[in-house]
């Protein structure tokens, strides 16, 4: 019985000793996640029999350029990208290919020409980004499949991918890097480093006021300050949220206010700055919008990975990706200003617009970087596309004419200044706007750093439709002035009504005078005055290298057929102006059975715009200098000082009032308000005033990083 008992407890000790020396750690679980990961995509087994067809005995495939290795060219990636896709074949279970002695011999061969010749490029993110992004790829799919003597020699490659790099700087590049550091050290099962790592990146998700997420979750990725959230902002959101979804549920997993932090910039920056969430807005776009494809729907990795990590607003981001994979329509509305950007969007369930602007706090356009956005140079001008479905203006930009942005006004020079000419600083802090979250209003003082050019510029958005003004234009340019109101792909007719009568155009170019309105792909352009305009509905043709002078950018001739709309104010124009308003989802009938559609455009100057709108009864006012006006018979409002307000009432009574201070000077807003108005609060003081017949109100506005947001009150 004694020697029963101590073999029973010898089996017990051992399957105990056993056991934890099986039981797999979380770090080597993360590993196995991300090369499961990394096995996803489909092998394509035709493409990868070409690849073992052609490539040379030296290790080289033809067709790639392996001498250029300028910030332009630097085709070396398609060589990284082939051994990416054939160690995925020699893996991939349920493959013709798996394990095929051929193939491996291909694979040695092309890595081992890579560590002979180490390939740096002019371009710093190729060298701590790019290519360690594809080589711990590769490392991790083949794993054990190479030699120590391959592995050892790919390692320092892969190392350029390190906290100290470079381009390691804080937010964006930072947690890329960190992220490609953190799979190499799990491919050499090292635990304790990656877990530094990861806490690195976890302190990534953070607010800046330099690089980074802004504290109105857009996102700078330079110190030029230029909106750059749905490109570097997108690739710092992508790389948090895939390691959010990789560690959760691990002793490594992200805290929760890290989680929410990251999710509230993913819904509130991200997918606000984008059509219906789901197409990137053009006016936020820089450099990218020269590449084929850029507006393209964006994928739904992101927020399912967001899902995987936490259930914090687990229903926006559902809505999200059922609206990306066309299994629901759109039903956000918003109105968003992004004070530390110039930028604003507007969102209704049926159309999408914003305005790009710059101010003497940022520049007006990112640089030019790597032979990108060759003529970008007025894409930051009061700049505003409206989308109805998205795809107004897909591949547009080979075929643009680049001197009629919608919405800008803008000098048309026979050629555009070199490339080295586009990034400028703005040159006055008039830029701005109001709104309580649903509505709002956008105010530019303009003065453009290219041309003799300045102007009045203001906006004013409701549910169904928003009225452009402008005003003030002057030039002392030779050359004539253009505001464009829309430059997109032509779909289908268009008809313009005039002189009470409507016609639809032939193909062609024109002046027109007297236009009462025009309708092109469900979009109306009302004018509240008739006006004459210019129209284009015709075939125009460009290339993209062109605009994008990068070694694979398409040299051959595109053809697109455009539609163009623009006033011509002439040459050397003095106190010039425009007014028109943007229908969506408009019809020919709707229009002419509704063509005021309740809007009162009470001023149109160079010292106050507004506009009234009977519908919602909401006023929205752009004071560029103290004043006051009448906004119905019982309602005056006066402001000591410029600024922009917004009112909103239920026909006699005020409901609520808005405002924000575009020039970020201010530390309160002072006004004035027929009949009483009673508010006492922290950040509010009214008081009657007796002799004047008004109230006067006192609003403190937001400081520091929060100016130039908009404070809303109610009585």
């Amino acid at each position: 019985m004694k020697r029963i008992a101590q073999l029973t407890l010898f089996i017990f000790l051992l399957f105990f000793s056993l056991s934890g020396i099986c039981k797999t750690s979380d770090a080597e679980l993360l590993r196995k996640k991300i090369i499961t990961e990394l096995m996803q995509p489909a092998v394509d087994e035709a493409h990868v029999h070409i690849l073992i067809a052609t490539l040379r005995p030296d290790g080289t495939w033809p067709g790639i350029d392996y001498v250029d290795v300028s910030n332009t060219g630097f085709q070396h990636r398609v060589h990284l990208n082939n051994l990416v896709e054939m160690s995925r074949a020699y893996n991939k279970k349920g493959t013709k290919l798996k394990g095929d002695p051929k193939l491996k011999k291909v694979i040695y061969s092309a890595l081992d020409y890579w560590l002979a010749h180490n390939f740096i490029c002019e371009n710093w993110w190729w060298n701590q980004i790019g290519t360690p992004t594809a080589l711990v790829s590769f490392l991790l799919i083949m794993d054990t499949d190479l030699t120590n003597e391959q592995v050892e020699k790919t390692l320092p490659m892969v190392g350029r991918a390190n906290l100290t790099a470079t381009g390691a700087r804080p937010s964006g590049d930072r947690i890329k890097i960190a992220g490609i550091l953190a799979k190499c050290l799990l491919f050499k099962h090292d635990e304790a480093q990656f877990n530094e790592v990861i806490r690195v990146i976890e302190g990534e998700i953070r607010f800046s006021t330099e690089r980074g997420m802004q504290y109105d979750y857009s996102f700078h990725h330079r110190v030029d300050r230029v909106n750059n959230t749905l490109s570097y902002g997108t690739g710092y959101a992508d790389a948090f949220a895939e390691w959010a979804a990789f560690v959760a549920g691990t002793k490594y997993q992200f805290s929760a206010p890290a989680l929410q932090q990251l999710t509230d910039y993913y819904l509130d920056g991200i997918c606000k700055m984008m059509v219906y969430g789901k197409y990137p807005d053009p006016g936020a776009m820089n450099r990218d919008i020269t590449r084929a494809d850029a507006n393209r729907v964006f994928g739904t990795s992101a927020p399912e990975r967001l899902l995987l990590a936490s259930n914090y607003r687990k229903n926006e981001l559902e809505e999200i990706v059922k609206i990306r994979k066309n299994e629901a329509k759109s039903t956000l509305s918003h109105a968003t200003f992004y004070w530390q950007s110039d930028h604003f969007s507007f969102q209704r369930p049926g159309f999408f617009t914003s305005v790009r602007m710059y101010s003497d706090r940022i520049y007006n356009m990112e640089e030019p970087y790597n032979g990108e956005g060759l003529m970008n140079h007025h894409r930051g001008d009061g700049t505003n596309y409206i989308s109805r479905t998205g795809d107004e203006y897909f591949d547009l930009a080979p075929v643009n004419d680049w001197q009629k942005i919608p919405g800008a006004t803008i000098v048309q020079k026979p050629q555009l200044p070199s490339e080295k000419e586009i990034q400028k600083r703005g040159l006055n802090d008039f830029a701005g706007a109001v709104t309580n979250g649903k509505y709002g209003a956008v105010a530019f003082d303009f003065k453009s750093p290219h041309d003799p050019l300045q102007a009045k510029k203001g906006w004013f958005f409701f549910d169904n439709e928003y009225v452009c003004l402008g005003a003030g234009i002057g030039s002392d340019a030779r050359f004539p002035v253009a505001t464009t109101l829309n430059q997109c792909l032509l779909k289908g007719e268009i008809v313009v009504h005039s002189k009470d009568k409507s016609s639809t155009l032939a193909k062609g170019s024109r002046e027109l005078k007297e236009v009462q309105w025009v309708l092109h792909d469900g979009i109306g352009y009302l004018f509240p005055k008739t006006a004459t305009v210019n129209l284009s509905n015709q075939e125009e043709k460009g290339s993209w290298f062109t605009i994008n002078h990068q070694s694979d950018s398409p040299k051959e001739e595109v053809r697109k057929e455009v539609f163009k709309l623009w006033f011509n104010h002439g040459s050397r124009p003095e106190n010039a102006g425009y007014a028109y308003i943007v229908v969506p989802n408009a019809t020919e009938k709707e229009i002419s059975g509704n063509p005021g559609r309740g809007i009162t455009i009470l001023s149109n100057t160079p010292e106050l715009q507004a506009v009234s709108n009977s519908a919602s009864n909401i006023s929205e006012l752009a004071f560029y200098q103290a004043g006051q006006i009448q906004i119905s018979k019982n309602l005056i409002i006066g402001i000591d000082s410029p600024g922009l307000v917004m009112v909103k009432t239920d026909g006699t009574t005020i409901k609520s009032i808005s405002v924000e201070d575009p020039s970020r000077k201010l530390a309160r807003i002072h006004l004035s308000i027929s009949g009483k108005f009673e508010k006492h609060g922290a950040y509010t003081l009214s008081t009657w005033n007796a002799e004047k017949n008004c109230s006067e109100i006192t609003i403190n506005l937001p400081q520091t990083v929060y100016a130039g947001q908009s404070v809303t009150i109610e009585p």
